[in-house]
């Protein structure tokens, strides 16, 4: 950090500095310009400040804004700060979180450092209160238990607030025919940041493109579950030490699965990746995402034969037909439901390495019998979602 500055002291210790450069708040991340005037933070356009200008001896100069707090402290016992402009670059350089696409590695190995030291809060019983103050709104025009819940959770659990609407789609204005862009105009008015599900492909960026704080993507329709991914990618470097050089098996709907998806883009970002897509005819992967991998210098093959896929897979990520996204064709939804199924005779064939994660809901896709299986890393994939939840939150509003 950079500060250059004029102070005077008013105790007669004589302090001038004049046109300094020093490395003041190590520890401060958000970007920020600060005069006598009302304190901007960048990205967010809407965060002000009431302008203060004198730092004591107790260590108190507070600038109390509605995003954060910070303490500057002096050695003398007034000191009149004339001028002051600050500017840092943050470690954090996203707004919102969209799709998979926005992530690159670095970004990637700093929330998943930051997701580690959550663990650590989250297992300490006094807990951590750096979101005391913030406010979270989840709007979920579609079900959910494990997402919504897990980012309630990771709320609370750093200490913030819960504006929640389960089921928007029938219970808020949406039923009265209300705009997404005016439910998110008025709901930013009363949160700090918007976790959004939404039924149509594409809706949480135009949430995005309206919102002055932050929204996350919790789902949308077909579309992308970056979330999910993340907390799948998390898990995979937890389960097996690295993500480099990683055999995936992509099982079950493909065509309709948001998580595959989100998570076939987001692997794309390590080195010597394989992917094998294994699904019924009518819900294959589509095309977009084979052209992405390619373009990304991925291997990718499809195949019809779980049992030798599953022996060659460092991972095999199974997913459930999805009943909601066949409309009345109950035909094609029976044909494709059951085909896939991970179970005992699937564990034989994997390697003792290996592991089954599901993004959970699942229905008859991996039997009860695979639960005590160690390689069962599912029900751990949806912990570390708490932890890669509470990441996001905390560099989103804190930098």
């Amino acid at each position: 950090m950079t500060v250059s500055t004029v102070f005077s002291c008013s105790s007669g210790n004589g302090l001038q500095i004049t046109n300094a450069s020093t490395n003041l708040f190590s520890e401060m991340k958000p970007s920020i310009s600060l005069y006598k005037s009302p304190l901007f933070l960048k990205p967010f356009n809407k965060y002000k400040n009431n302008s203060v200008a004198c730092l004591t001896t107790k260590g108190l100069l507070e600038m109390s804004h509605s995003r954060s707090h910070f303490l500057f402290r002096s050695q003398c016992s007034s000191i009149e700060v004339e001028n002051l402009s600050i500017t840092a670059e943050p470690k954090f350089q996203l707004v919102d979180v969209i799709e998979s696409q926005q992530f690159d590695r670095d970004t990637l190995d700093y929330i998943f450092k930051v997701a580690l030291e959550m663990e650590s809060i989250e297992k300490n019983s006094s807990g951590n209160k750096i979101l005391d103050g913030f406010l979270m709104a989840t709007l979920f025009y579609e079900p959910s238990t494990r997402t919504r819940l897990s980012f309630e959770s990771a709320m609370k659990r750093l200490g913030g607030e819960v504006l929640t609407t389960e089921n928007a789609r029938e219970f808020s204005s949406a039923a009265k025919g209300e705009t997404l862009e005016d439910t998110i105009r008025t709901v930013e008015g009363y949160s700090d940041i918007i976790v959004l599900r939404h039924f149509e492909s594409g809706a949480a960026r135009r949430a995005a493109a309206t919102a002055n704080i932050p929204v996350i993507n919790a789902g949308d329709g077909p579309g992308q579950h970056p979330t999910q991914a993340l907390l799948d990618v998390y898990t995979i470097g937890r389960e097996l030490g690295r993500f480099d050089g990683i055999k995936l098996g992509l099982v079950g709907d493909l065509a309709n699965g948001r998580t595959v998806r989100s998570l076939a883009y987001l692997i794309a970002k390590y080195q010597d990746i394989k992917i094998y897509f294994v699904s019924p005819d009518v819900v294959k992967m589509k095309d977009d995402i084979k052209d992405y991998l390619t373009s990304k210098g991925v291997e990718w093959e499809e195949s019809t034969d779980l049992l030798d896929v599953a022996s060659k897979c460092d991972v095999i990520y199974q997913t459930r037909i999805q009943r909601e996204r066949f409309g009345e064709r109950i035909d094609l939804y029976e044909a494709a439901r059951g085909k896939y199924i991970v179970d005992k005779e699937v564990l034989s064939v994997m390697p003792r390495h290996a592991v089954v994660m599901h993004p959970l809901p699942r229905l008859d896709e991996i039997t009860l019998e695979v639960d005590s299986d160690p390689r069962a890393a599912y029900f751990r994939q949806v912990k570390n979602g708490l932890y890669i939840r509470m990441a996001l939150l905390k560099l989103l509003l804190l930098g």
